[in-house]
């Protein structure tokens, strides 16, 4: 297996818009290299575009947990809990990456309509 190449065509996938045809393609590649950051975040994205969400979230807290200034990560998880309805977990994540890049508007977004719903200002 060449998992270099794997990963380039679960990239392409990805990009293209084959969520589904990327998780084919990396699991076997987290499987095989555990310890591949890029991959794991890769099929987590994966996941949360085809609402795995469950997997999604545990690839995630992998993430976090190994790397707790992984901003990106942060953001990702508490987006995919966001969109699991639990505001109240996915904040704590959202403000720790906007906490680490508040340039980045994304963040800052996600961060205020969280605050917002856990507020009850819907």
């Amino acid at each position: 297996m060449d998992l270099l190449a794997d990963y380039r065509r679960a990239t392409m996938f990805f990009e293209m818009g084959d969520a589904s045809g990327a998780v084919r393609l990396l699991e076997p590649i987290v499987e095989a290299e555990p310890g591949n950051s890029a991959v794991r975040q890769l099929l987590a994205r994966a996941y949360f575009q085809t609402a795995q969400l469950n997997r999604a979230e545990e690839q995630l807290r992998e993430l976090v947990d190994r790397d707790p200034s992984d901003h990106y990560a942060h953001h990702v998880l508490g987006r995919t809990l966001e969109r699991m309805n639990r505001p109240a977990d996915a904040l704590r994540h959202l403000r720790i990456a906007a906490a680490m890049y508040s340039t980045n508007t994304d963040y800052t977004t996600a961060l205020r309509r969280v605050e917002n719903r856990v507020s009850g200002g819907h």
